[in-house]
């Protein structure tokens, strides 16, 4: 099994001041002619937290957790973090492995799923980087998708469970689950995956997990069903849908009783959650009459951290594979490099994703 020397979160990064903002927009939007007057709109979500996106807090409060969880289970490997976007850059962080003479490093990528920008992307950013490091830099290999491992969909499950708690008593038994992940082009989707369809596929399947755990956790059954959000892209593009807001309406029209929102798609509670979800989703809710509750991400969460080190440990050949849930495959432990290619697409206007 391979010898690895070193551990390496990967994520998307975020601003941490309001002078950070543009630079960081300009940096997701490069190379595709996104026009200032879409940056801008983009920059005012972050001006109402200050300029700060809450991603790399979140980050560095995770490889604090990783940490400790590295100690108490005898995985003796350093710690190093980089972003795709903002400081630190990936690019800086393998230079310091390199001079600091690491030779093979495991990354950890804040991204469960498959498809190019959640999974193929972060590769291309990872050989980007060892590029610019030199002959001296790292072999870097990402862990597999971890949709439906257990670390990852228990903490949802529990935090699904609090959320119905937090409704007016009236409503908790009937309310809805809504499940949402970041939207992306139909092209990307329809690419994910050595047959297609791989980024949905996954999602649909932890979504499922996790109402089959509430279940069995509440003695009944919801209703269910797989959203999107988070969409920025111009509207000849066709993009997965369909959109939260729109869903709320359609739920609030039929009648339901409450919601409450499970933001499967995502890790940590970042920018994507707070603003369209906390702000615009739970505002129109209100405006329609729909009590509304929000699952929390597993974060920090204690098993979900002790996933991490669970997935470490399996490609380190000093534990067996976790079973995943259900039965999709989680995919293989190295990615082809065929995999989730880039779309055919320009996306004129699209500002991007945000963290």
């Amino acid at each position: 099994m391979p010898d690895y020397d070193a551990f390496l979160l990967v994520s998307f990064g975020g601003p941490e001041g309001p002078g950070d903002v543009m630079p960081f927009l300009e940096n997701v939007t490069k190379g595709r002619g996104v026009p200032p007057d879409r940056l801008a709109e983009v920059a005012h979500h972050y001006e109402l937290f200050g300029g700060v996106s809450p991603i790399n807090k979140q980050c560095r409060d995770l490889i604090t957790a990783i940490g400790k969880d590295f100690a108490a289970a005898g995985v003796d490997l350093p710690r190093y973090w980089g972003n795709r976007n903002w400081h630190p850059y990936l690019a800086d962080t393998v230079a310091q492995m390199a001079a600091d003479g690491i030779t093979r490093a495991i990354a950890f990528v804040t991204s469960g799923y498959g498809s190019y920008s959640s999974c193929r992307q972060y590769l291309d950013d990872i050989e980007a980087a060892r590029a610019q490091a030199g002959p001296g830099a790292p072999r870097i290999d990402k862990i597999r998708h971890y949709f439906n491992h257990p670390g990852f969909i228990e903490p949802f499950t529990q935090a699904a469970l609090m959320a119905i708690g937090s409704l007016p008593p009236g409503v908790q038994h009937d309310a809805c689950l809504v499940f949402t992940a970041h939207s992306v082009p139909e092209a990307m989707a329809a690419a994910s995956g050595p047959d297609g369809g791989l980024y949905p596929a996954q999602l649909t399947e932890a979504s499922r997990l996790i109402a089959g755990q509430l279940a069995e956790a509440e003695g009944h059954e919801r209703p269910w069903r797989l959203v999107y959000q988070s969409r920025s892209g111009p509207p000849q593009v066709p993009w997965l849908g369909p959109d939260v807001r729109d869903h709320l309406e359609s739920l609030a029209a039929g009648g339901a009783p409450g919601v409450v929102v499970i933001p499967v798609g995502f890790v940590s509670d970042h920018l994507e959650v707070v603003y369209d979800l906390d702000m615009e989703a739970a505002k129109l809710a209100r405006k329609l009459g729909l009590p509304m509750a929000r699952a929390a991400t597993p974060g920090t969460h204690p098993r979900f951290v002790s996933m991490i080190t669970e997935l470490v440990s399996e490609r380190r050949g000093g534990l067996r594979p976790v079973p995943s849930l259900g039965s999709l495959p989680a995919g293989p432990n190295f990615c082809p490099n065929d995999c989730c290619p880039r779309p055919a697409i320009r996306q004129a206007g699209h500002a991007g994703a945000r963290a």
